[in-house]
């Protein structure tokens, strides 16, 4: 057993979806969550810059004792170096894997859509990992910047009228390419998931990172023996490094039933890692 928490961090506070689908999946484990909130969004950043910011967020996870990493967001998952990764002193896991593993199995025309950061997209991370999952598929990709920051200032009620028009500008040409499976390839995606799926239609399987990471998770915790032992009464601590006012607001809306714990302002730029001498 192992009573350390998990760690997870995002851009901003679109990865406390992935936190909530951890607390659902994992209600004994304790969580430490950072949302990097005074420089979201990191999608349309380069890449040096997005690495940058990922090494510092892991330096600060690391230095809350945790026993796994979790990056809860498209962009460093699709630009963080695997072979940096792998040096890490704890396992470390982005979104892109469990989410593309998910897709594979739910598409049944073979024709899958991404949606995603400016940078998740280019990286092409979801595009090469499906080709090899479902040979012959057809993969469709789309850039959907808006999105974050409709989601960070609350425009997520359903039939809210900008985000309908946002979602059918960005979304006809997938729609009508005939994709059966369509990859929320951000984790502040699902919380658009009900007007997204209402202009896709019935027949589009939309397939949420946050939800499919915590799923596979689970079995990572147990197949490294990770895993705390307690099946409920799990804590979260949650950081921002920019102010806490908002959060309340937030939690209600990202966390619902799964929120609680206390919030704190961080200066993130003091942490790195490696760590600085």
């Amino acid at each position: 057993m192992d009573n350390r928490p998990i760690g997870v961090f995002d851009s901003g506070l679109g990865g406390l979806t992935a936190v909530r689908q951890l607390r659902r999946v994992l209600p004994g484990e304790d969580i430490v969550y950072f949302g990097d909130t005074g420089r979201v969004p990191y999608g349309s950043r380069g890449r040096d810059i997005i690495v940058q910011y990922a090494r510092q967020d892991i330096g600060f996870l690391l230095s809350k004792d945790v026993k796994f990493i979790v990056a809860a967001c498209g962009t460093v998952s699709s630009t963080y170096p695997p072979s940096e990764a792998a040096r890490l002193p704890v396992p470390f896991t982005g979104v892109v894997g469990a989410t593309a593993r998910r897709a594979a199995a739910a598409t049944r025309n073979r024709r899958i859509g991404v949606i995603g950061t400016q940078a998740t997209v280019r990286s092409g991370s979801y595009q090469h990992l499906l080709k090899e999952l479902v040979p012959g598929a057809q993969l469709f990709a789309k850039a959907c910047p808006l999105f974050v920051p409709l989601v960070e200032n609350g425009y997520i009620n359903e039939g809210n009228p900008v985000t309908r028009l946002v979602i059918a500008d960005y979304l006809t040409e997938l729609r009508d390419t005939g994709i059966d499976t369509l990859i929320l390839g951000c984790t502040h995606y699902p919380l658009l998931e009900g007007m997204i799926g209402e202009f896709m239609g019935p027949d589009v399987a939309l397939i949420d990172p946050g939800k499919s990471t915590a799923d596979a998770l689970v079995d990572a915790l147990d197949a490294l023996e990770l895993r705390n032992g307690r099946t409920a009464g799990g804590q979260a601590e949650f950081y921002v490094s920019d102010t806490t006012e908002s959060f309340a607001e937030a939690e209600a809306l990202f966390l619902g039933k799964y929120g609680g714990g206390p919030v704190t302002q961080i200066a993130i730029e003091q942490y790195a890692w490696p760590p600085k001498p």
